[in-house]
């Protein structure tokens, strides 16, 4: 299918900078639960932190691919998530999982530069 100057997709989308947003925090994310691993901190913890968060960005674009028209990226799973679809469950459950890992990580990371 061939756009002509000017019209419009069918699709939406999220603003570039919320996709720039998410995958630094995708990779630092990443990058702290493998540091952990190398430094033999939470290990069982790091390799699920890395596993998910490997798997819900793969999943989430899958499941996006075939999204309605007008419906960004974060409407669909919201949608989903209100229809009890798993992937959209899974999705969500590993966010809240990244959100403790930043909060496990920061804290531990703050309690070893106070010093007493």
């Amino acid at each position: 299918m061939q756009f002509k100057r000017g019209e419009k997709m069918y699709w939406e989308t999220l603003p570039n900078w919320v996709w720039i947003i998410y995958y630094l925090f995708i990779i630092a994310t990443l990058g702290t639960a493998i540091f952990s691993v190398i430094r033999k901190k939470k290990i069982i913890l790091s390799f699920i932190t890395i596993f998910i968060t490997i798997t819900i960005p793969i999943i989430s674009i899958i499941n996006s691919i075939g999204r309605e028209k007008g419906v960004d990226e974060f409407e669909h799973l919201v949608t989903h998530l209100q229809q009890g679809s798993p992937w959209a469950i899974y999705a969500i459950i590993g966010y809240l999982y990244i959100l403790v890992w930043w909060i496990m990580f920061l804290i531990k990371n703050k309690e070893k530069a106070v010093p007493y």
